[in-house]
């Protein structure tokens, strides 16, 4: 099995920054695809940015310039950097790999952290 677990989330004002972070851990053999998705409430979880294996990332428009992810491959970790946050950053913050693991056989499967909670106050 593999867990997911973030840290790093709580109250920031408006125009602060906050920085996330996923540690994977378990039977993994590979981390592929690892990304951050949230989901405010009342609405539907979102994709915030992506990274790959070798470094390429991918970011919800809103915010491009604002957030950075980067992940350390030796420590199965993932990060988001947020700056300049606004209220409506505030949401529920994910973590999400597809990883490779082996413990009898081997599985593909996307695994989902428990969640963060951001909020930023105006």
């Amino acid at each position: 099995q593999v867990q997911l677990v973030e840290s790093g989330g709580g109250l920031v004002q408006a125009g602060g920054s906050l920085t996330l972070s996923c540690a994977a851990s378990g039977r993994i053999v590979s981390i592929y695809n690892m990304g951050w998705y949230r989901q405010a409430q009342g609405k539907e979880r979102e994709l915030v940015a992506s990274i790959t294996s070798d470094g390429s990332t991918n970011y919800a428009e809103s915010m491009k310039g604002r957030f950075t992810i980067s992940r350390d491959n030796a420590k199965n970790t993932v990060y988001l950097q947020m700056n300049s946050l606004k209220p409506e950053d505030t949401a529920v913050y994910y973590c999400k790999a597809n990883v490779l693991s082996h413990s009898v056989t081997y599985q593909y499967k996307a695994y989902w952290g428990q969640g963060t909670q951001v909020t930023v106050s105006s």
